[in-house]
């Protein structure tokens, strides 16, 4: 494959996952009998500009489907970082009713929510229909309902819809054409206007092992000296970042037109430029060395869940997420080692778990059963859960994370 920023062809193997069907393509019960499609899920580095990338086997317009099973509102965590951003936001560019902040992959208004508080005009792009109708139901947020890029930057421009503020959580990792999405944002942008991203960091992914954060929904797994130069590329430049603690560990990136020159750069950006520097991220040996890893979660997580199931102990799992089919299909979990995962989006219960067939229920189903063992998937917001479901101390059970290893909590 030819690498989706430089274009130099890419053969360095970063890890292999081998295959796995589409992370958020849970089933309902009248297709348990029916065959799964399974897609290759290799990930290769670019050994010029470093950019980590999977091929597109699975293309976005069949991933971020009008039937996304994704809504960002159901983590309480989530909307308390998306609350404390815009107030800080607010705080720092005082942005007003004068103002207009687009956000793309807005989803159910999680975010936006909280800029409308402010009296700021908000608008959304967000390819799912399911998701922007539950902005526009729950928070009157209207949505431009497609995927973001440079032909879609163009009609927002003839339709006066440029911003002061543009932002993406988690999403810039999820676009196929990473060239055509930033240079679509350059577009978009007023001529002082400030974008911020935030992604997970592929550092923290690297140090923590955090490989079930690798699924066919992200394209790219990033740094920020590979963004940087990418934004660059695009005429945009960053003038601050910072590290954030979601998803395991991410950056929240602050850029504006190269011509601005209203705005310092802040000396974050040389430091993180020089830690990733240091770390060895522009090295190809910094790439080579995480798959035995990998493979050791795999063989730590099963030898536990075999060594409970040999003991007559139940194991249960928390959190239907996508980094969690990336784990169990991986390590080849099946429900005989884990009877069922909870989770609390509507969305998800009563289906089932692609490639595993693990039934998702509601959290009634700890109660009723009363596990020896939690297993929780979203590790990122394992806090949340493990207070969340504070009440199975009651009867012994004990939560288990596996990333960056497989670890029983006290």
């Amino acid at each position: 494959m030819n690498c989706r920023f430089c274009k130099n062809h890419v053969t360095q193997e970063f890890a292999d996952l081998v295959n796995s069907p589409p992370s958020n393509s849970y089933i309902n019960k009248e297709q348990l009998n029916e065959p799964e499609t399974f897609y290759p899920l290799k990930v290769l580095v670019c050994e010029k500009c470093f950019l980590v990338q999977v091929d597109e086997y699975y293309k976005s317009s069949e991933i971020f489907n009008s039937d996304y099973a994704y809504f960002s509102s159901f983590s309480t965590s989530w909307l308390a970082h998306a609350k404390r951003y815009v107030d800080m936001m607010m705080e720092r560019f005082k942005f007003n009713a004068q103002s207009l902040v687009v956000e793309i992959a807005s989803n159910d208004g999680y975010l936006l929510q909280y800029f409308k508080q402010h009296g700021v005009p908000v608008l959304g792009v967000e390819p799912t229909a399911n998701t922007a109708a539950a902005a526009k139901k729950n928070h009157d947020i209207n949505s431009i309902i497609e995927f973001f890029g440079k032909k879609l930057a163009d009609t927002m421009v003839a339709n006066h819809q440029q911003a002061d503020l543009l932002l993406g959580n988690n999403v810039l990792a999820h676009v196929p054409d990473i060239m055509d999405f930033v240079g679509g944002m350059k577009k978009v942008l007023k001529p002082q206007g400030i974008i911020t991203l935030e992604f997970p960091h592929l550092y923290q992914l690297v140090l923590n092992n955090q490989f079930d954060t690798i699924y066919h929904e992200h394209f790219s797994y990033l740094s920020f000296t590979t963004v940087s130069q990418i934004f660059e590329a695009n005429g945009l430049q960053m003038f601050d970042v910072e590290e954030v603690p979601t998803h395991g560990g991410s950056l929240r990136i602050f850029a504006k037109h190269q011509n601005d020159n209203s705005k310092a750069i802040s000396e974050n950006v040389a430091a993180l430029l020089k830690k990733e520097a240091n770390a060895g991220m522009t090295s190809l040996n910094y790439y080579k060395n995480f798959q035995p890893k990998i493979e050791k979660i795999k063989n730590d997580l099963l030898e536990f869940l075999i060594a409970q199931k040999r003991a007559g102990k139940k194991v249960a799992a928390y959190g239907a997420a996508a980094k969690g089919n990336t784990l169990l299909n991986y390590c080849g979990v099946k429900k005989d080692l884990i009877e069922f995962v909870v989770d609390a989006n509507p969305a998800k219960q009563h289906k089932f778990m692609p490639a595993s067939h693990i039934p998702i229920v509601t959290e009634q189903a700890i109660k009723d059963s009363k596990p020896d063992y939690i297993l929780i998937l979203p590790w990122n917001i394992k806090d949340e859960i493990v207070k969340q479901l504070s009440y199975v101390n009651g009867w012994g059970a004990k939560f288990v994370v596996p990333i960056p290893g497989v670890e029983v909590l006290n």
